[in-house]
């Protein structure tokens, strides 16, 4: 089979790369086996990015590779060090090239050399347990795992950028045209559908230099699907001006000059969107004598239809200065006309979800509670399930965020299924809103028994300690008769002073 050289289509199925994973570590050092958490975070993964090159022509590297992946973020480690972020996949695309998703909506029209598009973002990476530690929190046991990057499949579709566009029936020369014209070398014969692909040539009439790219097979019913022009239609689209070349020396019956123009008109109109566009006429091949005095029959009646005509041909080259200085003219002026274009980069965003205003939205279908939502579901693929200290973390977020008193305002009951995650990938949690979160099976919520509590107290709890030890004593000098005034000064130092005492300052009676 033939390896294509032109390729105008593809479709391409991308991943974003994964974002590394956080680590769980704790500092240890000669005398200090418990120094903290020190666990670094994840390296972000590359995204895939379209970038306009101007010297790509073609999309037919995508037609034998379509599926591509950026790399991935490295995961943290211990000494507080990050990951390394995963580096960018940059796929080179032509000018002109339009985005389409897998439901045929436009995500992005690429125009502009070096014009970019993040089509698929890298996963974030995952933090370590030393950007998770709080003044609660003083040394998780856990880490964020990396998210994954984002997978896309869509349709690449080229559009030629041309300044003018060669329209007419097979054989009609345009492809002799370009090559008289440019230095352009399509490939030329004298039999119909010669031409398989849209030709470039570049042109300089003056001080203009402009491109000229012709559509093959255009015939009637090409609009509908016959013949090949259907297919190359699109590249005309962005021409300031369409040419019209008409073979005079054609001897195929029921054709001539001013119905092959018709034929060609009534396809474009079908086609649509080109009816703004500028118009030339140039009949061909009047280097034979025949075709010469058939271009004098037509010419009246092309000119009273408004339309600049131009007898040329592209044996003899006859025409072609004239012709050329015309379609230079209306490049000239369109381009006056245009803005300079300046170099974008597009970024793709996941459209909000149902409820406009809100991070997550919850629904009963099938005796379960889905939960839906930007964070919910980023938060779940965070998760480390076959941690406990991990998964009371999640309870956490989730409960300051609402689902919770969300769940129960809706009608929840103890046992229901809640679902949260990707759809087809999601976790089922069971609903009870009364269970103890993992992070709290260590000591209270927030609060992590394994570092050692400091001892001191504030003076409001000194000064408590100390009234209920003299109430104390005051009990048990009034039970023995003893009516001396015992010594409640601290050892210390005042109680008003910054410094105060520890448990074992205050001796070891218990003034209970």
């Amino acid at each position: 089979m033939a390896v294509p050289s032109f390729v105008d289509k593809v479709t391409l199925h991308v991943s974003g790369g994964s974002g590394g994973d956080g680590v769980s570590s704790v500092h240890r050092e000669k005398f200090k086996p418990l120094g903290g958490p020190d666990g670094g975070n994840g390296g972000h993964g590359g995204d895939v990015i379209l970038r306009v090159g101007a010297d790509v022509t073609t999309l037919v590297d995508y037609h034998h590779e379509p599926h591509r992946r950026a790399t991935s973020g490295a995961p943290g480690a211990g000494n507080n060090r990050s990951g390394s972020n995963g580096e960018d996949l940059v796929l080179r695309v032509p000018d002109g090239t339009v985005v389409r998703d897998e439901q045929g909506e436009v995500l992005a029209d690429l125009t502009g050399p070096g014009t970019e598009l993040v089509i698929a973002a890298g996963g974030r990476g995952g933090l370590g347990n030393s950007a998770l530690a709080s003044s609660k929190r003083k040394a998780p046991g856990f880490a964020l795992k990396g998210e994954p990057g984002d997978e896309l499949t869509f349709t690449l579709e080229l559009k030629v950028v041309a300044d003018i566009g060669l329209v007419g029936f097979p054989s009609a020369g345009k492809s002799s045209l370009i090559a008289a014209l440019s230095r352009a070398r399509p490939k030329i014969a004298d039999y119909p559908f010669t031409t398989l692909v849209p030709n470039l040539g570049v042109v300089t009439a003056g001080s203009t230099t402009f491109t000229v790219a012709d559509v093959p097979g255009l015939i009637e019913g090409a609009s509908e699907g016959r013949g090949l022009g259907h297919d190359f239609l699109r590249h005309v689209e962005r021409c300031a001006a369409l040419v019209h070349v008409i073979d005079c020396a054609t001897v195929d019956p029921g054709r001539d000059p001013l119905t092959d123009l018709d034929v060609i008109e009534r396809e474009l109109a079908a086609y649509g969107g080109l009816e703004d566009r500028p118009r030339l006429v140039a009949l061909n091949k009047t280097d034979v004598p025949d075709a010469l005095e058939i271009a004098g029959f037509v010419r009246a009646d092309l000119e009273a239809r408004g339309l600049d005509v131009f007898d040329v041909s592209a044996a003899s080259h006859a025409g072609l200065r004239e012709l050329s200085f015309a379609m230079a003219a209306i490049v000239a002026a369109r381009r006056a006309a245009t803005p300079v274009a300046e170099v974008t980069r597009i970024v793709l965003r996941p459209k909000a979800e149902a409820g406009v205003g809100r991070e997550f939205t919850i629904t009963e279908h099938e005796g379960q509670w889905i939960v839906r939502g930007d964070k919910p579901k980023r938060w779940v693929r965070q998760t480390d399930f076959s941690n406990d200290e991990a998964v009371g973390f999640l309870a956490d977020r989730l409960n300051r965020l609402g689902v919770e008193d969300e769940l129960l305002k809706l009608g929840a009951s103890a046992g229901d299924d809640v679902v949260i995650g990707e759809e087809g990938n999601a976790v089922v949690f069971d609903f009870d809103p009364q269970i103890m979160a993992g992070a709290e099976v260590l000591g209270r919520r927030g609060e992590d028994l394994r570092i050692d509590q400091s001892d001191r107290r504030t003076n409001v709890q000194r000064r408590e300690e100390l009234a209920a030890r003299r109430a104390f004593e005051a009990e048990r000098r009034e039970a023995r008769g003893d009516e001396r005034d015992p010594d409640w000064s601290f050892p210390e130092g005042d109680p008003e002073s910054t410094d105060g005492p520890t448990d074992g300052d205050l001796g070891d009676e218990d003034p209970r």
